[in-house]
């Protein structure tokens, strides 16, 4: 294999440069979605299908709820199913009906893990038999990780919902325009699981440009699903839901708006101005918007001006971190990322290069698939000031001397808008204040 260690040299890029390693995943694990798709669909039960260690890694990952009964189980694999002594169907039948009893949600969602993918436990011809015998909808997203990455998990459901979406008709367009003389008509539906107070900032910064949602993917209940046709424009908030964009596009036929995600003042207004442009609405106020957001950021902005920062992999939001630390006068020098899907993160990946340019730092390496062995030489040689990373390498990270922040915080935090900008300044800057208190105190090295 290729000696992979970067010369200081090479980080003068003109030009974004895409690379892959290893072609393995070091990540989270996908079903940690359970975690924040079962709270936004209020009516929902996620029942992950998989093993002891499965379980083992909810309870960690998820915390365990005392005082509540939280919407999601596990039905656990034993010998006896995995060697196919025991009938599937009449086990989760049994389990389905369970659910429907005890908590008798509007939709019942089914996750896979590496075991049912290892012994081919056919999810997809059993939901809609048990469907029709139930009488609940059952969906079957596959999110083990032996095919995706961390957040990958959420675009598989979402993928998978798309599908149950009522179809939008014209006659309904219509209706819309017979009410309404507004200039934009034209259905709009956004995908990506936020919390609500996201979602109700996102929708207000539309509105104020004269652009009203039809509705959102995941919706808060399953039967409020936005209808879906190719008369309905469709525009992700998150990078990593580039399976769910291909179902929209292939399946749904809807027209897919590619732009640059909004995160980060920079991002959010770059998001807006381009949805404004498809409709044909010149945008109102929104520089004025973006430079107050800075100015109110200005002591965070201090603190990590001049600083560098170095990406390992982990939750596809890597690209837009890196983009809004750019701006935020950070060097970015590798962004190390599990996967990554250029035709829909092309808007950001232009972004990001035109941010580079505006800021006249070095245009980072984009690794795919990084391999963590070459991460560390490099990260040796850089000596960058933080490591963004996933949680299995903090920590030994941290024992050689290197600061470190938790990639997965910037999963579970807001950070979609104008106003969360400041959520991930803190995230970035809190260990940088920590190492500078510990210095301070001689408790390094």
């Amino acid at each position: 294999m290729s000696q992979s260690i970067v010369s200081s040299n090479n980080l003068e890029t003109k030009s974004l440069v895409f690379e892959c390693e290893t072609g393995n995943y070091h990540t989270f694990c996908p079903i940690s979605c359970v975690s924040w798709l079962y709270q936004k669909i209020e009516d929902s039960f996620f029942l992950v299908i998989g093993t002891k260690t499965c379980g083992y890694f909810l309870q960690n990952a998820l915390g365990v709820m005392i005082f509540a009964e939280p919407r999601y189980a596990m039905a656990e694999l034993e010998e006896s199913d995995i060697s196919a002594q025991l009938n599937d169907y009449k086990e989760l039948k049994r389990l389905c009906l369970q659910i429907k009893q005890d908590r008798n949600p509007s939709v019942i969602v089914w996750i896979g893990t590496c075991t049912t993918e290892i012994i081919k436990m056919d999810l997809e011809g059993m939901a809609p038999r048990l469907e029709r015998e139930i009488g609940i909808p059952i969906v079957v997203a596959r999110a083990n990780g032996l095919d995706y990455a961390f957040t990958q998990g959420e675009d598989t459901v979402l993928s998978a919902m798309a599908q149950r979406c009522p179809e939008f008709s014209l006659n309904e367009l219509r209706n819309e325009e017979n009410k309404s003389q507004q200039a934009q008509v034209t259905p709009l539906v956004l995908f990506g699981s936020v919390p609500n107070t996201v979602a109700t900032e996102l929708n207000l910064e539309l509105n104020r440009q004269g652009i009203e949602i039809s509705g959102w993917l995941p919706s808060q209940h399953y039967v409020n699903l936005p209808a879906l046709g190719k008369n309905v424009y469709v525009c992700g908030i998150n990078p990593f839901l580039s399976r769910t964009a291909t179902t929209l596009m292939r399946r749904r036929k809807c027209q897919l708006i590619g732009a640059p995600f909004p995160i980060g003042p920079d991002g959010t207004r770059a998001w807006i101005e381009k949805i404004c442009s498809v409709f044909n609405i010149a945008p109102q106020g929104l520089e004025e918007r973006e430079q107050k957001i800075w100015q109110s950021l200005e002591n965070d902005l201090q603190l990590i001006r001049g600083k560098s920062v170095f990406f390992m992999g982990d939750n596809l939001l890597e690209v837009s971190l890196a983009r809004f630390l750019i701006r935020c006068g950070m060097i970015v020098y590798e962004i190390g990322i599990p996967y990554m899907d250029r035709r829909f993160q092309a808007s950001e990946l232009e972004f990001l290069e035109k941010t580079c340019l505006e800021m006249n730092v070095p245009i980072p390496r984009i690794i795919e698939k990084p391999d963590n062995y070459y991460q560390i030489q490099r990260i040796r040689e850089l000596q960058p000031d933080l490591v963004i990373t996933g949680m299995a390498h903090a920590n030994p990270l941290e024992a050689r001397g290197i600061t470190t922040k938790w990639s997965v915080e910037f999963t579970f935090s807001q950070i979609h808008g104008f106003s969360n900008a400041r959520q991930i300044l803190e995230l970035v800057t809190r260990p940088l204040k920590r190492q500078k208190t510990l210095k301070n105190f001689n408790f390094t090295k």
